[in-house]
């Protein structure tokens, strides 16, 4: 999910999510990335009419079992953009009185092909 050649990065948000009961990383991993995503607004799509279909949406979650993760119900539910989502090794588990809490953090990161007559300026 690295850089691919030509594209630029629009936008790279973070975000945090639990699950409280149930250890289910998917649903840590979802409210993770809801989290990210609140952070963050494109009017770029509105203002220069590009399609949302234009922007590819990478997303990495860091769970404790990142195989517990259903990737492709966390692809279903982003609402912009041509997504992909890898989980990795990552997060934390705590328990409380017994009872476990995972912990989930994301990064969302947003790519645009170059463009023409205006770009983003690098950094």
């Amino acid at each position: 999910m690295a850089e691919q050649a030509g594209d630029q990065r629009l936008i790279i948000e973070m975000g945090m999510g639990n699950d409280l009961h149930g250890m289910d990383y998917t649903k840590a991993a979802e409210r993770a990335i809801e989290d990210a995503l609140r952070h963050s607004s494109l009017p770029l799509f509105a203002v220069t009419g590009m399609a949302h279909d234009q922007m590819r949406v990478s997303v990495t979650v860091a769970v404790q079992e990142p195989d517990k993760v259903d990737v492709d119900a966390l692809v279903s539910r982003l609402p912009r953009g041509r997504a992909e989502v890898r989980a990795v090794f990552g997060g934390l588990n705590v328990r409380t009185n017994g009872e476990p809490i995972v912990i989930a953090q994301a990064s969302v990161e947003a790519f645009l092909p170059p463009q023409q007559g205006w770009s983003l300026r690098r950094g």
